[in-house]
């Protein structure tokens, strides 16, 4: 299934556009990365699927309905969103942070075994008494991320999460969301690192100055080719997977 297509979208900030007659789609059991160089539009693509941003023409659907349909409570129980920002320094207590992702079911929700899963899962339950300003880059982006599937939505939107990640972490997220895809969550994550791409994600959508260059498996659509003209790199290739090699 479907769970979340975008038609021949235009959005802009202003007077700038940038996406322009783009089109994407992300179905339900797939990991699927959205890559670019740095300015393409991959994170206003997200913006856009969330109706933060609004689009000037196409259309976008959730769930098979109209995003223009959609109320925000139900869109806020429909799709889980980690923004690429984490410098967030709150004093929060970690397991109070990811309870935060239970707010769209109501005060009168019991959401205590969502919670206590997405944390084990995320490696944060040892933090869940400390204070999320007490923790380092990469540990808040985990409480982030548990937040964010404490909200068990059908769909789930991750900007650059491995940014602020140890390697060994990177793959823990990747595995992660592999996980969430096989539960039957559509995920959808952007990415600047093409090896975790090529090697974890079912499907790449390939963006370049606000356009949809391709979407397929990764063979097919990081072909060399296509990294020469969208990235200006040669790669090399480890089982089939894309290690970026030098500028061309």
């Amino acid at each position: 299934m479907i769970a979340l297509f975008l038609s021949h979208v235009r959005a802009s900030y202003d007077t700038r556009v940038v996406l322009d007659d783009a089109s994407a789609q992300f179905a339900r059991g797939k990991v699927t990365g959205i890559v670019g160089p740095n300015g393409a539009g991959k994170t206003t693509l997200l913006r856009v699927a969330l109706g933060l941003l609004p689009h000037e023409s196409g259309a976008v659907q959730v769930l098979e309905r109209s995003l223009k349909d959609c109320s925000r409570e139900w869109l806020a129980r429909s799709i889980a969103y980690l923004p690429q920002e984490s410098a967030v320094q709150w004093p929060m207590l970690v397991n109070r942070i990811v309870a935060l992702g239970r707010l769209p079911y109501g005060a009168r929700d019991d959401g205590a075994g969502a919670i206590e899963d997405a944390m084990a899962r995320c490696d944060v339950t040892q933090f869940a008494s400390r204070g999320l300003n007490e923790l380092s880059a990469g540990e808040r982006a985990r409480v982030l991320l548990a937040r964010a599937l404490a909200t068990q939505a059908p769909i789930l939107l991750v900007d650059e999460p491995a940014a602020h990640l140890d390697p060994a972490h990177q793959l823990q997220l990747m595995e992660l969301l592999r996980a969430e895809a096989a539960r039957g969550v559509a995920v959808a994550i952007t990415l600047h690192d093409l090896s975790l791409a090529s090697r974890f994600c079912d499907e790449i959508v390939v963006l370049r100055n606000g356009h949809v260059t391709g979407q397929g498996v990764p063979g097919e659509v990081l072909s060399d080719a296509a990294l020469a003209q969208v990235f200006g790199i040669a790669a090399k290739r480890l089982e089939g997977n894309v290690v970026p090699w030098s500028r061309v």
